[in-house]
């Protein structure tokens, strides 16, 4: 038995200057997102090859629910103050 390797950081998508290493990263079907405290930005690619930052505040963001409805995806964001929906931060 091989001992257990160290997960490999995820692949930078998001922007250079954010760093390469998010506090917390993760997607869901075409969404993926990347959060960085320090800087306090969320990093979020809907699948549409854009990728968006957002101010997050005094927000830590952990974790990604994603509802989709027809053409319409509803995507929601876990903080330590519950959930987060992407128009409460603003993009910047």
């Amino acid at each position: 038995m091989r001992p257990m390797q160290p997960m490999k950081a995820p692949e930078r998508w998001w922007p250079e200057v954010l760093g390469e290493h998010p506090n917390s990263a993760g997607g869901q079907n075409e969404t993926r997102y990347a959060f960085f405290a320090n800087q306090k930005r969320l990093a979020v690619d809907l699948g549409q090859g854009e990728v968006c930052l957002y101010d997050t505040d005094d927000h830590q963001i952990s974790g990604v629910q994603q509802q989709q409805v027809g053409n319409s995806r509803d995507v929601t964001f876990t903080s330590q103050h519950g959930e987060v929906d992407l128009e409460q931060l603003n993009r910047v």
